[in-house]
């Protein structure tokens, strides 16, 4: 018996730090929305948990957030068996793209069905946490409001229509370093987060992108220039909107209409060695 779940990428459509905890988590007040890039993660019985997978940055071993969510799940229900566990990437890695957490989630989901636990979307997101605070919103892989640490995960309900262009350069990101980095002391470029809450409401795209803003772009984008070059190149290639997503260093661009999207897709090409065209998940 096999089982293969479906971890999608996320985007940052609103990221908001707010303050820092005694403990050195951050407060968190975001509009995350999944796409269709997606890694696949196949599971199977085993007599142990074992991940692999099919890229040679990843670690096969405790490190990687997969592994970590598979033995805390099987440590938290008490179940003896294990799961053998294969990683299919299509998420670039350190990209700000959530794929290691995605896949986290995907393991929490597959093996809550493969073990026969019965454990609530909920239940599974309030354990994803002690995994990394993105994967919360992984296990719903849907638009979403996060807040508090990441475990605050509320539905939105559909986007206004729109595509996505996704431009990852280079360079890989390490998330902690640019975490450990913020300084709640200074001033952080703001989203209008409510804006952008009131613009999936009305179903209304040039609403929702008027309140878009990623409060770590600045900070990632000062010791990776690469980032605003990518997000010049959207704008005057044609983009509506162009943001940087969660600590980066992936750019994505925003169109309404598909033939826009599929310009600034072709005219990126030339010029990042990874860009992706593709919606949001529905």
């Amino acid at each position: 018996m096999e089982l293969i779940e479906k971890a999608p990428a996320k985007i940052n459509l609103s990221l908001d730090a707010l303050y820092r905890h005694h403990d050195g988590e951050h407060e968190w007040r975001m509009v995350m929305t999944s796409v269709d890039l997606a890694d696949y993660v196949h599971i199977q019985p085993s007599e142990a948990i074992r991940v692999t997978t099919d890229s040679g940055f990843l670690p096969e071993d405790p490190r990687n957030l997969a592994y970590k969510a598979a033995t805390l799940l099987q440590q938290v229900s008490g179940v003896k068996n294990g799961a053998s566990i294969h990683i299919e990437k299509h998420i670039p890695v350190s990209a700000g793209l959530g794929g290691g957490s995605s896949d986290a989630a995907a393991v929490l989901r597959g093996l809550n069905k493969l073990w026969q636990l019965g454990y609530s979307r909920a239940q599974l997101a309030q354990l994803g946490l002690k995994v990394d605070s993105d994967v919360p919103y992984c296990v719903y892989s849907q638009t979403a409001k996060v807040t508090g640490r990441g475990e605050i995960v509320e539905p939105l309900g559909a986007l206004p229509n729109f595509w996505v262009v996704l431009a990852k350069p280079r360079a890989s990101v390490s998330t902690p370093s640019i975490l450990n980095a913020v300084d709640y002391s200074k001033p952080l470029p703001r989203p209008d987060t409510d804006q952008v809450l009131a613009g999936i409401q009305a179903h209304d795209f040039a609403q929702m992108t008027s309140g878009m803003a990623n409060s770590l772009e600045q900070l990632t984008a000062s010791r990776y220039p690469e980032i605003t070059a990518l997000r010049e190149r959207f704008v005057r290639y044609g983009a509506q909107i162009a943001q940087m997503s969660g600590s980066g260093p992936t750019v994505f661009a925003l169109c309404e209409k598909r033939s826009r999207a599929m310009r600034v897709y072709n005219s990126m090409k030339g010029f990042c060695p990874e860009v992706y065209l593709v919606r949001p998940l529905a």
